[in-house]
């Protein structure tokens, strides 16, 4: 009984946490300020420095990290500058929408007269925000009509607007693809592969105007029982019962979900930094260095990476423990065990969806063949809309971002997208 009531507590008590450290934050904040003024005569001194490093690290450590903005302005399309705005075309309590909506008039001055198809960036929602896939959109925004899905953070949503499970994300993508329009591509990253290969599979089977062109599976679970890693042997280790006893916290006052049970954002944080906790000690003690040393540029790039890797949101409790229960303990779409709204998902009726899957060779979240598995689901795909990629020496972030994702494997599913689009093109005709 403590212990149901200590997990019930622990938002409560995080919360609790950060509050009671506010003073030593704020004398923190004022020391960081003093000595950084340009008005300090000792602020290029080697006593300065060491005490705005300090003060600096300790405010980072201890302070909240918001959503990130997008900071996505402007994309260069062969060499000319071509400007974007955030547009939100779609909307839940759960989700927004988002279209990157590029300038029309400096698309023509790049040379792009026709449209582009469109492409929806399916983001995970396993704890962090969807500005994890900056990188990502930035890259596609070259040659494509770019939608991202932007789930929101479970605390903000009032218990009045009900549930939020595995079942309402399928549902939530195929009303977005149906927002886009007619056969638009989906890009889904990590997490979202099975619901979205479902969505895909129950459009295909009611001939929708709207299933997907192509989908393209990143680093994906389609299949977690093959190659597992730490994460997918945790979740097949412990009971499910384990997962609700220990990993679910109520939302507090004051925010606007007080009351719903969740998963909270710092809970998977805490689990994503304990696999690398040697890695992110080094990380911080290099900026620690790097501030005392006067190298403004290296400790830029540190907050850059912090301030999105630390930026977090909370999952519902049913969205998550269903996560747990039918990809990881019970694999029920590999299986075809899988039921929608009392309809079985069938994966094999898909007929002309093209396929690409494409993993990293060192992805220690999603192992080698757990993408692969969706060509095996997919019976019913001619060869020439299937392909498959394994990227060399990449890891699951370097899947979808970085220099290799730029270089390496976007022109490739760029390269996908057109073959599948001139098939879909040539249909469209004969039809």
């Amino acid at each position: 009984m403590r212990r149901i009531i200590g997990v019930r507590m622990l938002y409560s008590l995080y919360e609790a946490g950060y509050y009671a450290s506010a003073p030593m934050r704020f004398a923190a904040l004022a020391a960081r300020q003093f000595w950084s003024s340009p008005l300090n005569p000792a602020v290029d001194s080697e006593i300065g420095r060491r005490m705005f490093a300090m003060s600096d690290v300790f405010t980072n450590l201890t302070r909240r990290y918001a959503k990130p903005a997008w900071g996505i302005d402007n994309v260069t399309i062969d060499g000319h500058p071509v400007r974007v705005s955030e547009v939100e075309v779609w909307s839940s309590p759960w989700c927004k929408l988002t279209h990157f909506a590029r300038d029309v008039s400096d698309l023509r001055r790049a040379g792009r007269h026709e449209l582009e198809p469109p492409v929806l960036i399916a983001a995970p929602l396993s704890g962090h925000y969807a500005t994890l896939l900056r990188g990502t959109a930035k890259a596609f925004l070259a040659d494509h009509d770019v939608y991202v899905t932007e789930w929101k953070n479970a605390r903000d949503v009032p218990i009045l607007e009900g549930r939020f499970d595995f079942h309402d994300y399928i549902d939530h993508i195929r009303e977005m693809l149906r927002a886009i329009g007619p056969r638009p591509h989906v890009v889904a990253v990590c997490q979202p592969g099975p619901a979205v290969l479902a969505a895909a599979a129950l459009m295909s089977d009611d001939g929708e105007e709207s299933r997907p062109g192509s989908m393209t599976f990143m680093g994906s679970p389609i299949d977690a029982r093959l190659s597992p890693t730490v994460t997918n042997k945790l979740a097949e280790e412990r009971p499910f019962a384990w997962f609700q006893s220990n990993m679910i916290s109520t939302v507090p006052l004051p925010y606007p979900g007080v009351g719903r049970r969740v998963y909270p954002g710092f809970v998977q944080l805490a689990s994503f930094m304990s696999m690398n906790i040697e890695k992110h000690k080094e990380a911080h003690y290099r900026y620690l260095q790097q501030l005392m040393d006067g190298d403004g540029d290296s400790a830029d790039k540190h907050l850059e990476f912090y301030d999105e890797y630390l930026s977090v949101l909370d999952l519902t409790e049913e969205f998550y423990l269903q996560t747990v229960d039918v990809v990881f303990q019970r694999h029920l779409l590999p299986k075809g065990e899988l039921v929608h709204r009392d309809r079985k998902v069938r994966p094999e009726r898909i007929t002309d969806i093209g396929l690409m899957t494409v993993e990293g060779e060192n992805d220690d979240i999603s192992g080698i063949g757990q993408t692969q598995a969706a060509h095996r689901l997919c019976l019913s795909l001619p060869l020439e809309l299937k392909e498959d990629y394994v990227a060399p020496r990449v890891g699951h972030y370097g899947v979808f971002n970085g220099r290799r994702f730029e270089q390496d494997i976007y022109p490739r599913i760029r390269d996908f997208i057109r073959r599948v689009e001139r098939g879909v093109e040539s249909v469209r005709k004969a039809a």
